[in-house]
């Protein structure tokens, strides 16, 4: 499978690539946009892992992460992914992962909800699985309310990394 562009009226999607990576430390240093996420900012060192293991997740598993765009001038939101973490949780993630983070000053304007939206569109019609799953810490409310939007349902809570988080669900559409 391979990765593809993807637009909306206002953004468009690309997959994540190196030059992706200037962008992506300023938005991980950011400690409101990391609070619900790691819990901390994340250093240069960090991001470029997560930048490695996003580029490789194409290769590996047909799908992975979005670089997400402003139509009009380019600037830089944020990113929306579909990854297999192999997380070490309980009960198993066994289907493909869907997360997003856009940066705070692109916050409450429905970019999220488009650029979501989006990606579940493309995971609808080229993904197998019959359903596609996300987590999300109970207190990232903002986040919640979108998995909702989008047609997420929580089925189960449970910790990870000693933090509690809610699983959410939502099925393959036709």
């Amino acid at each position: 499978m391979n990765a593809e562009i993807l637009k909306t009226e206002r953004l468009v999607l690309t997959p994540v690539e190196v030059n992706d990576l200037s962008p992506l430390i300023t938005l991980w240093a950011d400690e409101e946009f990391t609070r619900h996420i790691t819990g901390r900012p994340l250093t240069s060192e960090e991001v470029w892992f997560r930048l490695l293991r996003d580029l490789g997740q194409w290769s590996v598993a047909g799908y992975g992460a979005w670089t997400v765009r402003l139509v009009n001038n380019g600037s830089y939101l944020g990113s929306v992914s579909i990854l297999d973490h192999r997380r070490l949780i309980d009960p198993p993630l066994t289907d493909p992962e869907l997360g997003w983070g856009l940066s705070p000053a692109f916050q409450g304007q429905g970019f999220a909800s488009e650029a979501v939206q989006a990606v579940l569109d493309w995971a609808d019609v080229r993904l197998p699985a019959a359903r596609t799953v996300c987590m999300i810490a109970p207190e990232n409310l903002a986040s919640v309310r979108l998995a909702e939007r989008v047609g997420y349902r929580p089925y189960a809570t449970t910790t990870y990394k000693d933090g509690p988080v809610q699983l959410f669900e939502r099925p393959k559409q036709a």
